[in-house]
Protein backbone atom coordinates (compact mmCIF):
# COMPACT_ATOMS: atom_id res chain seq x y z
CA UNK A 1 0.00 0.00 0.00
CA UNK A 2 1.27 3.50 -0.66
CA UNK A 3 1.48 5.44 2.39
CA UNK A 4 4.51 6.80 3.35
CA UNK A 5 4.63 10.90 2.53
CA UNK A 6 1.12 11.24 2.35
CA UNK A 7 -1.47 13.63 4.20
CA UNK A 8 -2.60 11.58 7.47
CA UNK A 9 -6.28 12.29 8.66
CA UNK A 10 -6.97 14.69 11.84
CA UNK A 11 -9.62 12.54 13.11
CA UNK A 12 -6.66 11.10 15.70
CA UNK A 13 -6.93 10.66 19.45
CA UNK A 14 -4.16 9.72 20.66
CA UNK A 15 -3.97 8.14 24.12
CA UNK A 16 -0.94 6.67 24.51
CA UNK A 17 1.05 9.39 26.12
CA UNK A 18 -1.91 9.47 28.88
CA UNK A 19 -1.93 8.27 31.99
CA UNK A 20 -4.20 7.46 35.67
CA UNK A 21 -6.54 5.10 35.76
CA UNK A 22 -10.36 4.95 35.64
CA UNK A 23 -13.13 3.39 37.34
CA UNK A 24 -15.16 1.36 34.52
CA UNK A 25 -18.77 0.73 35.17
CA UNK A 26 -20.24 -2.44 34.46
CA UNK A 27 -21.94 -2.43 30.71
CA UNK A 28 -25.13 -3.28 29.56
CA UNK A 29 -27.83 -3.35 26.88
CA UNK A 30 -26.17 -1.43 23.78
CA UNK A 31 -23.07 -1.40 25.06
CA UNK A 32 -22.45 -4.42 25.71
CA UNK A 33 -23.59 -5.49 22.09
CA UNK A 34 -21.21 -2.98 21.09
CA UNK A 35 -18.01 -4.95 22.92
CA UNK A 36 -19.45 -8.61 22.73
CA UNK A 37 -20.33 -8.48 18.85
CA UNK A 38 -19.35 -5.37 16.95
CA UNK A 39 -16.03 -5.24 18.89
CA UNK A 40 -15.62 -8.83 18.73
CA UNK A 41 -13.25 -8.65 16.06
CA UNK A 42 -11.32 -11.91 16.88
CA UNK A 43 -13.75 -14.51 18.53
CA UNK A 44 -12.14 -13.38 22.20
CA UNK A 45 -13.72 -13.60 25.35
CA UNK A 46 -14.09 -9.86 26.55
CA UNK A 47 -16.15 -10.50 29.05
CA UNK A 48 -13.43 -9.75 32.23
CA UNK A 49 -13.76 -6.25 30.53
CA UNK A 50 -17.33 -5.39 30.52
CA UNK A 51 -17.72 -5.92 34.50
CA UNK A 52 -15.93 -3.37 36.97
CA UNK A 53 -12.20 -2.72 37.41
CA UNK A 54 -9.27 -0.15 36.88
CA UNK A 55 -8.79 0.78 33.30
CA UNK A 56 -5.69 2.71 32.13
CA UNK A 57 -6.38 5.95 30.26
CA UNK A 58 -3.35 4.90 28.68
CA UNK A 59 0.41 4.54 29.04
CA UNK A 60 3.20 6.67 30.18
CA UNK A 61 5.88 4.75 28.73
CA UNK A 62 7.60 6.09 25.98
CA UNK A 63 6.46 4.86 22.40
CA UNK A 64 8.26 2.83 20.25
CA UNK A 65 9.23 4.01 16.44
CA UNK A 66 7.61 0.71 15.41
CA UNK A 67 4.32 1.97 17.00
CA UNK A 68 4.98 5.54 15.82
CA UNK A 69 5.39 4.34 12.68
CA UNK A 70 2.02 2.22 12.71
CA UNK A 71 0.32 4.93 13.93
CA UNK A 72 1.05 7.66 11.31
CA UNK A 73 -0.04 4.56 9.23
CA UNK A 74 -3.25 4.59 10.58
CA UNK A 75 -3.78 7.83 10.09
CA UNK A 76 -3.27 7.75 6.28
CA UNK A 77 -5.54 5.10 6.08
CA UNK A 78 -8.39 6.74 8.20
CA UNK A 79 -7.72 9.52 5.60
CA UNK A 80 -8.73 7.01 2.54
CA UNK A 81 -11.61 6.16 4.25
CA UNK A 82 -13.13 9.52 4.86
CA UNK A 83 -12.16 10.28 1.36
CA UNK A 84 -13.96 7.28 -0.16
CA UNK A 85 -17.24 7.25 2.09
CA UNK A 86 -17.57 10.76 1.49
CA UNK A 87 -17.78 9.93 -2.10
CA UNK A 88 -20.24 6.81 -1.80
CA UNK A 89 -22.09 8.22 0.79
CA UNK A 90 -23.59 11.13 -1.49
CA UNK A 91 -23.55 9.46 -4.67
CA UNK A 92 -25.04 6.12 -3.58
CA UNK A 93 -27.34 7.07 -0.68
CA UNK A 94 -27.67 10.56 -1.22
CA UNK A 95 -26.13 11.94 2.12
CA UNK A 96 -23.27 13.65 3.54
CA UNK A 97 -20.71 11.60 5.66
CA UNK A 98 -19.62 12.32 8.94
CA UNK A 99 -16.41 10.11 9.68
CA UNK A 100 -15.39 8.57 13.43
CA UNK A 101 -12.87 9.55 15.14
CA UNK A 102 -10.09 6.94 15.62
CA UNK A 103 -8.85 6.28 18.99
CA UNK A 104 -5.65 5.37 19.66
CA UNK A 105 -3.97 3.67 22.48
CA UNK A 106 -1.46 1.50 24.41
CA UNK A 107 -2.61 -1.89 26.69
CA UNK A 108 -5.78 0.00 28.02
CA UNK A 109 -8.13 2.87 28.20
CA UNK A 110 -11.53 3.27 28.36
CA UNK A 111 -14.67 4.57 26.11
CA UNK A 112 -18.65 4.58 26.71
CA UNK A 113 -19.29 0.98 25.68
CA UNK A 114 -16.94 -0.08 28.60
CA UNK A 115 -13.12 -0.65 29.08
CA UNK A 116 -10.90 -1.53 25.72
CA UNK A 117 -7.85 -3.60 26.29
CA UNK A 118 -5.38 -4.83 23.59
CA UNK A 119 -6.73 -8.24 24.20
CA UNK A 120 -10.08 -6.94 22.69
CA UNK A 121 -8.79 -6.64 19.76
CA UNK A 122 -10.25 -2.89 17.68
CA UNK A 123 -13.56 -2.32 18.09
CA UNK A 124 -16.07 0.48 16.47
CA UNK A 125 -18.29 2.04 19.67
CA UNK A 126 -21.50 3.56 18.26
CA UNK A 127 -22.28 5.51 22.25
CA UNK A 128 -19.54 8.41 20.91
CA UNK A 129 -19.03 7.20 17.47
CA UNK A 130 -15.03 6.18 17.85
CA UNK A 131 -12.85 3.19 16.91
CA UNK A 132 -10.52 2.20 19.15
CA UNK A 133 -6.93 0.54 18.35
CA UNK A 134 -4.18 -0.15 20.16
CA UNK A 135 -1.55 -0.43 17.13
CA UNK A 136 0.45 -3.35 19.09
CA UNK A 137 -2.47 -4.92 17.50
CA UNK A 138 -0.94 -5.20 14.19
CA UNK A 139 2.20 -7.55 15.57
CA UNK A 140 -0.53 -9.74 16.84
CA UNK A 141 -2.66 -9.63 13.41
CA UNK A 142 0.81 -10.86 12.21
CA UNK A 143 2.70 -12.92 13.84
CA UNK A 144 0.12 -14.64 15.74
CA UNK A 145 -2.73 -14.61 12.97
CA UNK A 146 -0.50 -14.91 10.15
CA UNK A 147 -1.79 -11.66 8.27
CA UNK A 148 0.95 -10.12 7.05
CA UNK A 149 1.24 -7.25 5.20
CA UNK A 150 0.55 -3.20 5.57
CA UNK A 151 -2.78 -3.94 3.39
CA UNK A 152 -4.00 -6.37 6.47
CA UNK A 153 -3.75 -4.22 8.82
CA UNK A 154 -5.62 -1.74 6.60
CA UNK A 155 -8.29 -3.89 6.21
CA UNK A 156 -8.47 -3.69 10.25
CA UNK A 157 -9.34 -0.20 10.05
CA UNK A 158 -11.45 -0.24 7.19
CA UNK A 159 -13.61 -2.85 8.99
CA UNK A 160 -13.98 -0.74 12.08
CA UNK A 161 -15.16 2.01 10.04
CA UNK A 162 -17.84 0.30 8.40
CA UNK A 163 -19.24 -0.62 11.38
CA UNK A 164 -19.59 2.90 11.50
CA UNK A 165 -21.04 3.34 8.00
CA UNK A 166 -23.64 0.73 9.06
CA UNK A 167 -23.86 3.32 12.31
CA UNK A 168 -24.29 6.56 9.93
CA UNK A 169 -26.92 4.26 8.17
CA UNK A 170 -28.93 3.25 11.04
CA UNK A 171 -28.44 -0.56 10.50
CA UNK A 172 -26.13 -1.26 13.74
CA UNK A 173 -29.38 0.05 15.81
CA UNK A 174 -31.81 -1.54 13.84
CA UNK A 175 -30.02 -4.99 13.91
CA UNK A 176 -29.14 -5.15 17.55
CA UNK A 177 -32.85 -3.96 18.41
CA UNK A 178 -33.63 -7.07 16.72
CA UNK A 179 -31.22 -9.24 18.73
CA UNK A 180 -32.54 -8.01 21.97
CA UNK A 181 -35.60 -10.23 21.30
CA UNK A 182 -34.01 -13.10 19.83
CA UNK A 183 -32.18 -16.55 21.09
CA UNK A 184 -28.78 -16.74 20.88
CA UNK A 185 -28.07 -18.85 18.03
CA UNK A 186 -30.74 -16.36 16.40
CA UNK A 187 -28.88 -13.45 18.19
CA UNK A 188 -25.61 -14.80 16.26
CA UNK A 189 -26.65 -15.27 13.10
CA UNK A 190 -27.47 -11.89 13.35
CA UNK A 191 -24.17 -11.05 14.33
CA UNK A 192 -22.71 -12.71 11.09
CA UNK A 193 -24.81 -10.54 9.57
CA UNK A 194 -23.54 -7.21 10.53
CA UNK A 195 -19.81 -8.49 10.57
CA UNK A 196 -19.91 -9.89 7.12
CA UNK A 197 -21.19 -6.64 5.72
CA UNK A 198 -18.66 -4.42 7.67
CA UNK A 199 -16.09 -6.83 5.34
CA UNK A 200 -18.28 -6.09 2.17
CA UNK A 201 -18.19 -2.62 2.75
CA UNK A 202 -14.23 -3.08 3.42
CA UNK A 203 -14.12 -4.12 -0.22
CA UNK A 204 -15.84 -1.31 -1.28
CA UNK A 205 -13.67 0.95 0.27
CA UNK A 206 -10.66 -1.04 -0.89
CA UNK A 207 -12.01 -0.86 -4.77
CA UNK A 208 -12.50 2.72 -4.40
CA UNK A 209 -9.41 3.68 -2.70
CA UNK A 210 -7.70 1.88 -5.59
CA UNK A 211 -9.64 3.49 -8.26
CA UNK A 212 -9.99 7.25 -7.05
CA UNK A 213 -6.83 7.56 -4.81
CA UNK A 214 -4.40 5.04 -6.75
CA UNK A 215 -2.78 3.82 -3.31
CA UNK A 216 -3.28 -0.02 -3.80
CA UNK A 217 -0.59 -2.11 -4.55
CA UNK A 218 -0.03 -5.07 -6.06
CA UNK A 219 -0.69 -7.96 -3.74
CA UNK A 220 -2.69 -5.66 -1.10
CA UNK A 221 -5.92 -7.68 -1.77
CA UNK A 222 -4.47 -10.93 -1.90
CA UNK A 223 -2.98 -9.36 1.60
CA UNK A 224 -6.98 -8.79 2.52
CA UNK A 225 -8.50 -11.78 1.37
CA UNK A 226 -5.90 -13.75 3.16
CA UNK A 227 -6.52 -11.40 7.28
CA UNK A 228 -10.19 -12.52 6.17
CA UNK A 229 -9.28 -15.78 5.95
CA UNK A 230 -7.49 -15.74 9.14
CA UNK A 231 -10.06 -14.35 11.38
CA UNK A 232 -12.73 -16.77 9.74
CA UNK A 233 -14.82 -18.11 13.26
CA UNK A 234 -13.91 -21.42 11.88
CA UNK A 235 -10.42 -20.91 11.58
CA UNK A 236 -9.73 -19.54 15.03
CA UNK A 237 -11.92 -22.57 16.93
CA UNK A 238 -9.90 -25.03 15.45
CA UNK A 239 -6.55 -22.54 15.74
CA UNK A 240 -8.10 -22.58 19.35
CA UNK A 241 -8.39 -26.48 19.66
CA UNK A 242 -11.59 -26.43 19.03
CA UNK A 243 -14.34 -28.36 16.66
CA UNK A 244 -15.68 -25.16 14.57
CA UNK A 245 -19.13 -24.61 15.72
CA UNK A 246 -21.49 -22.83 13.25
CA UNK A 247 -24.54 -21.73 15.63
CA UNK A 248 -21.41 -20.32 17.79
CA UNK A 249 -19.94 -17.98 14.92
CA UNK A 250 -20.42 -14.21 15.64
CA UNK A 251 -17.97 -13.23 12.32
CA UNK A 252 -18.73 -15.43 9.96
CA UNK A 253 -16.54 -18.48 8.88
CA UNK A 254 -13.13 -17.45 6.57
CA UNK A 255 -14.78 -18.31 3.93
CA UNK A 256 -17.49 -16.14 4.31
CA UNK A 257 -15.75 -13.55 4.75
CA UNK A 258 -13.59 -13.52 2.08
CA UNK A 259 -16.78 -14.14 -0.28
CA UNK A 260 -18.28 -10.82 1.04
CA UNK A 261 -14.89 -8.47 1.03
CA UNK A 262 -14.60 -9.46 -2.44
CA UNK A 263 -17.98 -9.15 -3.37
CA UNK A 264 -17.82 -5.90 -2.23
CA UNK A 265 -14.41 -4.83 -4.15
CA UNK A 266 -15.67 -6.32 -6.79
CA UNK A 267 -19.29 -4.70 -7.33
CA UNK A 268 -18.09 -1.30 -5.26
CA UNK A 269 -21.71 -1.10 -4.60
CA UNK A 270 -23.81 -0.62 -1.25
CA UNK A 271 -26.44 -2.33 -2.09
CA UNK A 272 -24.42 -5.65 -3.13
CA UNK A 273 -23.80 -5.97 0.87
CA UNK A 274 -27.55 -5.93 2.33
CA UNK A 275 -26.46 -9.46 4.16
CA UNK A 276 -29.55 -8.90 5.92
CA UNK A 277 -31.88 -10.28 2.89
CA UNK A 278 -28.92 -12.12 1.10
CA UNK A 279 -30.70 -15.65 0.72
CA UNK A 280 -26.97 -17.55 1.31
CA UNK A 281 -24.35 -16.22 3.64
Amino acid sequence: MKWKGRQGSRNIEDRRRGGGAAKAGGVGGFGLIAILVIGYFLGIDVTPFVGGGQVSNGSTGEISAQDDNAAQFVSVVLADTETVWSEVMQSQVGRRYNPPTLVLFSNSTQSPCGGASGATGPFYCPADKKAYLDTDFFNTLSKRFGARGDFAAAYVVAHEVAHHVQNELGILAEANNARRRMTEVDSNRVSVMIELQADCFSGVWARYAEARIGSLEEGDIAEAMNAAKQIGDDTLQRASGRRPMPHTFTHGSSEQRQRWFARGYQSAKLEQCDTFSASQL
